[in-house]
């Protein structure tokens, strides 16, 4: 059922690590078995979204959201003729390298390890991601990480610098780095889960968003995309309101948009013609949305970051979160001793720290915090 240019288990660039094959599943479905029974996908089910971990029971998590993801990204590789099980492994695993406190964590981190470390410091979650598969899981005994496929590595590695480009091909030469210093693209499996990514943070956002009270469906019917789709549910069901019209809404809006991807990219393909994997790489995008809806959904992300993730509530929160990081940071680079035996003895402080609190969960760095400073910031 898979088309010439999808990836192939059977033609995978393998492991880092050689392993004798599986009896009843192929690479792509063990690589996503090795995500799912990993510590750091556990872990997500108490890292957060927009709204931190204590503020409410049901709002998304980064476990939650992964889970989104990987439902959209496998019904689209169904219909286009993708590898559905490697669209779920990189959908699993592509949060897994987030900080605690979402993207405010990711940015006090960033921000502490440059400082620490002048040119050499820093932190991006998809790197990091790449480095929990690659090194910080220990579940086997003969190598580090998960040994996952080249396939699955470069889904998951989907934004890299040029900087970290080249160290990551001087550590693995013709790596899965190689193709952002060629201007290259990853398979369509890697390019439909990261649209997929987009497709669902958008829909969920304006979901827990209307939930938390900080934005109302009347300001979201402002909005294009919500708005046609609002309209739409009052006409089929009248007199529809509260959550029955949000969740009606959302729905129709993902399957607008999934339905739109599946055309666009199917109208990519007629026109591009690739046969294989390889000629994928070598052009341009093809697992994209059609101009129309690119725009609606541009337009979705402009009012979410100026409603939502700039709020002042959200702010005030994210604020704190930050605080909290850069307090955990400082505490542990003056006394190791605090971190496990396992961080605390490595020579490279700036990078043991920040592997530390890039695995914590919410609540755990709050505790970390009460405990390092005896403060409360929440």
């Amino acid at each position: 059922m898979l088309q010439s240019w999808a990836a192939h288990p059977a033609h995978s660039r393998g492991r880092r690590h050689a392993e004798a094959p599986a009896p009843t599943r192929d690479d792509f479905q063990r690589d996503r078995d090795r995500i799912v029974h990993s510590t750091a996908f556990r872990r997500l089910v108490y890292k957060t979204q927009v709204f931190l971990n204590h503020e409410g029971d049901l709002f998304r998590t980064r476990l939650t959201h992964s889970l989104e993801v990987a439902q959209l990204g496998r019904s689209m590789a169904r219909s286009l003729g993708l590898n559905e099980d490697l669209v779920e492994a990189i959908a699993l695993a592509h949060d897994l390298g987030h900080t605690p406190f979402g993207h405010a964590g990711q940015d006090a981190l960033a921000e502490c390890a440059r400082h620490a470390a002048p040119g050499i410091g820093d932190f991006e979650h998809n790197l990091q991601s790449l480095r929990v598969v690659d090194e910080l899981e220990e579940r086997y005994p003969a190598f580090d990480g998960l040994n996952l496929t080249f396939e699955s590595r470069e889904g998951i590695l989907k934004h890299c610098s040029v900087k970290n480009a080249v160290r990551l091909c001087h550590a693995e030469p013709g790596g899965i780095a190689q193709r952002f210093l060629d201007n290259q693209r990853p398979s369509m499996e890697a390019q439909l889960s990261n649209l997929a990514d987009e497709i669902a943070y958008n829909a969920h956002d304006c979901d827990d968003g209307v939930r938390s009270g900080l934005i109302a469906i009347e300001q979201l019917e402002e909005v294009p995309l919500f708005g046609l789709h609002c309209n739409a549910a009052r006409k089929e069901y009248p007199g529809l309101s509260g959550r029955r019209l949000l969740y009606d809404t959302v729905r129709r809006i993902l399957s607008h948009q999934v339905y739109d991807v599946i055309d666009a990219t199917g109208a990519a393909v007629a026109a591009h013609r690739p046969t294989c994997i390889d000629d994928v790489r070598r052009m341009p995008a093809m697992v994209c949305f059609t101009t129309a809806m690119k725009e609606q959904s541009t337009a979705m992300k402009t009012f979410l970051r100026q409603a939502l993730y700039r709020h002042p509530q959200v702010v005030e929160m994210t604020s704190r979160a930050k605080q909290v990081v850069r307090d955990l940071f400082e505490a542990y680079s003056k006394t190791p001793a605090e971190m496990p035996a396992a961080f605390a003895v490595q020579s490279d402080r700036v990078t043991a720290v920040t592997d530390y609190i890039a695995g914590m969960t919410d609540r755990f760095a709050l505790k970390e915090h009460q405990r390092l400073t005896g403060r409360n910031l929440f």
